[in-house]
């Protein structure tokens, strides 16, 4: 008999648990979050916030998107990367990042109600973790996960209680792994994981110093500087990140992984910090120093049975992109509907298979993505004639030889901008943070034709209502002078959306929803209803006719679509639905049971 039953239980309090146990709460369904720890983050590992995270927040209330806001740095100051030998010293070159640029600006714009921004990890996790509490979430600090048994009832889960040191067990109906980078969920699942661990070694180094006087006429969140000879592979590059502006730092520095790890004091990484900022009287207040390894690895499979795993559990990457708090956010949008809808005896429990199908692509995506931007520092360094050379000295004159009046410095200095230029792949990669497109059986296309991708599908965000993919966001006006994203339509279920001439399809789908005891409300666009497309937005970006529909699932992307009226919407509806959410397999389940 195990000592505690739930629902669902969650190992970790990372972005990734703690955002399952905000969504889970929020759709009723009992959970219980654990950490092995006593603290929530306690250091602003993960920062970078795109706006598919920041949707996921508004979809938790409109409330805890503000409060993000109110926490966070505003995209505008999150700038133009700048790349120098110091903050003090010469500037190499910058580029305008993370939507700064007034063409990638206007296109962040378009794309979503939510903004992007920097949100330090010690923000967003309590953020998270306080909502899911809010709402029904039971948690427990300093308990470690030591082992389960999965049958086909449920789990067993063993814990350790940390200030009794007694285990207790723990009975839920699925259970989560959502406990970082060296996950014992995945290991003890048998989860594979692809890639390789620890491919090279890194230093954080936190600290407090007014900066305000080198770097607020250039506002960014990132400082690269480049001092030959000064660490590991000799090229020298380290990172100032900011974590406040302008007055609380993130030093970033590498470590030779293949040797011992250093352990630096005070004074050696204030050697270092100083060195980075370029001047030798900076007075510094140390907050902490560690240490952490470069991953390239990802979980092929990201469930088995009623095990899970999401976040860095599954998708292990350097910070490249900014990629990895936001990834493991949206792995707990696309789950926790799904778990919420088979435990409701809404859906067969084979709609949580495509959990696996739509984000295990995803996890390859991002940690391929991450680690071919490191890669592509390469050209930077080649262009400042960096690479094949040891003596630092030397490397020093190669960089000083751009400044000269020569045709050889002129190409020299036509590389290194390109070269700079060609990081916007991983500094503003919109097409990255936006364009996934599920393939799954949760999904259904009805065989229509995948649009092609007109513009580089990394680089910028290609809207289209096409199954699979998120739904285009555009504003929509009521009466009284509001206005609301189609993202919002959802209301933490399903959504139709139709024309007037499509009012056969609105009313089809509170009948099946009636029937099938589903959340599914009905939107009817034009003239004198409730929402008005005055801009017409809509009626571009639908892709359907005035009479066709288009069918969302809770995590916003489109899960089927009707270019026009059927014979018999209801039916179709049914099918649809009925595909969706695995209902032939439920009720297949229900007549053995």
């Amino acid at each position: 008999m195990a000592d505690i039953t739930t629902d669902i239980l969650i190992i970790g309090t990372g972005p990734a648990g703690s955002a399952t146990a905000a969504l889970l709460s929020t759709y009723g369904i009992e959970n219980m979050v654990v950490n092995r720890y006593r603290w929530l983050a306690n250091s602003p590992r993960a920062h970078i916030t795109n706006q598919r995270t920041m949707e996921v927040l508004r979809d938790l209330g409109r409330e805890v998107e503000d409060e993000a806001y109110m926490h966070a740095t505003e995209q505008d100051l999150m700038g133009s990367n700048v790349f120098c030998e110091s903050l003090t010293g010469e500037e190499l070159g910058r580029i305008q990042t993370w939507g700064t640029h007034p063409l990638s600006r206007a296109e962040h714009d378009l794309s979503s109600p939510s903004k992007m921004n920097d949100l330090p990890q010690t923000f967003m996790e309590p953020l998270l973790f306080k909502t899911a509490c809010a709402r029904g979430t039971q948690a427990r600090m300093s308990c470690e996960y030591q082992s389960h048994e999965a049958d086909g009832e449920g789990v067993t889960t063993t814990l350790l209680d940390r200030l009794t040191n007694k285990t207790f067990t723990v009975r839920s109906k699925y259970l989560i792994g959502a406990d970082g980078g060296n996950s014992k969920v995945t290991e003890n699942t048998g989860l594979p994981i692809e890639g390789k661990m620890g491919v090279a070694g890194s230093i954080n180094l936190l600290f407090k110093a007014d900066l305000s006087q080198h770097v607020a006429h250039r506002p960014s969140v990132l400082y690269w500087v480049m001092q030959p000879g000064s660490n590991v592979g000799g090229i020298g590059m380290g990172v100032v990140r900011m974590v406040r502006p302008w007055n609380e730092w993130l030093a970033i520095w590498g470590y030779d992984i293949e040797g011992e790890r250093p352990e630096l004091n005070d004074d050696e990484a204030k050697k270092i910090i100083r060195d980075l900022v370029g001047d030798p009287e900076l007075e510094i207040d140390m907050q902490g120093i560690s240490y952490w390894t470069v991953n390239d690895a990802y979980a092929t499979q990201m469930s088995k049975g009623r095990v899970f795993i999401m976040g860095d559990a599954a998708h292990r990457h350097p910070p490249s992109n900014g990629l990895g708090s936001n990834t493991s956010i949206q792995d707990a949008f696309n789950l926790s509907w799904k778990l919420a809808a088979v435990l409701k005896g809404q859906a067969g429990e084979g709609l949580l298979d495509s959990y696996n199908t739509e984000r295990a692509p995803v996890a390859k995506q991002i940690v391929t993505r991450a680690n071919q931007s490191i890669g592509e520092f390469g050209p930077i360094f080649e262009a400042l004639g960096l690479i094949g050379h040891t003596d630092p000295d030397v490397m020093q004159a190669n960089m000083q030889k751009r400044c000269n009046s020569t045709p050889e410095a002129e190409a020299q200095r036509a590389a290194l901008r390109e070269a700079i230029a060609f990081k916007k792949y991983e500094f503003d990669a919109h097409g990255v943070e936006m364009n996934q497109r599920y393939r799954s059986d949760a999904v259904v296309t009805d065989g229509q034709m995948e649009p092609a991708f007109d513009l580089d599908h990394e680089l910028h965000y290609q809207p289209t209502t096409w199954p699979g993919a998120r739904l285009p966001h555009v504003w929509l006006y009521d009466g009284h002078g509001g206005k609301h994203s189609t993202l919002d339509l959802t209301q933490g279920g399903f959504a139709l959306i139709t024309g007037l001439n499509g009012r056969a399809w609105a009313d089809a789908a509170q009948a099946v929803a009636g029937q099938m005891g589903i959340k599914l409300t009905t939107h009817v666009i034009g003239p004198r209803q409730p929402l008005v497309d005055h801009t017409g937005d809509w009626a571009r970006a639908r892709e359907v006719g005035e009479a066709g529909c288009v069918l969302i699932r809770p995590d916003h992307h489109v899960a089927w679509r009707a270019e026009g009226m059927m014979d018999n919407p209801q039916a179709e509806l049914e099918r649809v639905i009925g595909t969706i959410l695995a209902q032939n397999t439920h009720a297949k389940q229900e007549a053995m049971a």
